[in-house]
């Protein structure tokens, strides 16, 4: 364990800050930023609105063009409700495997390259690495886009950006855009015998939840079978609802909170407009009945899919230092989608499964680590040359 004893120390260093994505990751920031400076390494935030929580970034070695990103999100999901058998924000080691909220999602992928910073300034690289660290990932991919702009306008070019989501450092080059939305359904309020004069919020919400089930299982009925996806076809799902006050009462509320997982090459434009189009219908229904019923519509987060591409000089890269020979795709969303569309090369890869992502009692291999590191002393090599 003594060759990574400098990337478990960042690990745990990292860990330790409670960076759920209700809180601010000011104190996490901080740290950081204190440490490049220590180095000589010049940093930049880019704040949210509010100003309670903010993007880093840095470069590392000289601005010219041709320098690879390494990006990553500083928050991590919720440990409410779940059962872990250890603190949470220590970092623990049983068995060859670390235990920490936001080992694998994804601390360790930045942490492997903060730990290597010495060895970057000292390796007098030719080419810079830029350390691109965000916020509210796990909230729909809210606060990278900004930055992404500010690196666009500000850094000489790079020539690739490496987003370490848990890959079990196979190389991806693919993903779902994700967006997500809230319905709010305004019924009419009678007593739940009088049915002729009231109308129900729920069973409004009940039909507009029963369209995109039904919105679901026609793209599955007509999708490529040749898409790497699984599945491999745009999802629309919903997994929260409330709605009501009392049995014998018609509804005079619901609201229901669904998502949308979109394949590249399917257009989120064209589902948003399905499904608003039936929702005008119902609420034409409703207000026949009750001209103060209504249906409202907010979508919360928006985050375009990472299209594969043949001329793809990230995953050219990734490939040539991990050693394979293809490159996958994923069904999650990610900050890389946003970097694509922003017009940089982009890949995926770092330590970690996603199959430990968001789960109690989450854990990455000693092993990951290393090829982590090894992963990025080889880069460090690259941009050296």
């Amino acid at each position: 364990m003594s060759d990574i004893a400098h990337q478990l120390e960042w690990i745990s260093r990292l860990v330790a800050f409670d960076t759920t994505s209700s809180k601010s990751n000011f104190a996490l920031i901080e740290d950081v930023e204190v440490y490049f400076h220590g180095l000589g390494v010049e940093t930049f935030r880019v704040e949210n609105d509010e100003g309670t929580k903010s993007n880093l970034y840095a470069v590392v070695g000289p601005k010219v063009e041709g320098g690879v990103v390494l990006s990553g999100h500083t928050d991590v999901v919720p440990v409410t409700g779940q059962d872990w058998k250890s603190d949470p924000w220590t970092v623990i080691e049983r068995d060859g495997k670390l235990y920490g909220r936001g080992v694998a999602d994804m601390k360790s992928f930045s942490a492997i390259g903060l730990s290597l910073v010495p060895q970057m300034v000292a390796a007098g690289l030719k080419r810079p690495v830029i350390f691109a660290l965000s916020y509210d990932e796990e909230l729909g991919c809210l606060g990278a886009p900004r930055m992404i702009a500010e690196i666009a306008g500000k850094v000489p070019a790079p020539s690739a950006v490496i987003v370490g989501e848990p890959t079990s450092m196979k190389v991806i080059d693919g993903h779902k855009g994700i967006g997500s939305f809230r319905v709010t359904v305004t019924g009419y309020t009678t007593h739940s015998s009088q049915t002729d004069r009231g109308v129900s919020a729920v069973e409004a919400a009940a039909r507009l939840i029963t369209k995109l089930a039904d919105m679901r299982a026609a793209r599955a009925a007509r999708a490529d079978p040749s898409s790497p996806f699984d599945p491999p076809y745009s999802t629309m799902t919903v997994n929260v609802v409330n709605g009501g006050t009392q049995l014998n009462i018609m509804a005079g509320e619901a609201t229901f909170d669904w998502d949308m997982r979109v394949v590249p090459g399917d257009s989120r434009e064209d589902i948003i407009e399905e499904f608003t189009d039936y929702a005008k219908g119902v609420e034409a229904e409703m207000r026949a009945k009750a001209p103060g019923c209504r249906v409202e519509i907010v979508q919360m987060t928006n985050a375009p899919f990472l299209a594969p591409s043949p001329d793809n000089p990230a995953a050219d890269l990734a490939k040539a230092i991990t050693g394979h020979n293809s490159t996958d795709v994923v069904s999650y969303a990610a900050e890389a989608g946003q970097f694509q569309e922003a017009g940089f090369s982009v890949v995926i890869c770092g330590p970690g499964s996603i199959d430990q992502a968001h789960q109690p009692d989450e854990f990455i291999t000693l092993d990951q680590v290393r090829e982590g590191t090894i992963f990025m002393r080889k880069l460090i090599d690259r941009l050296s040359a």
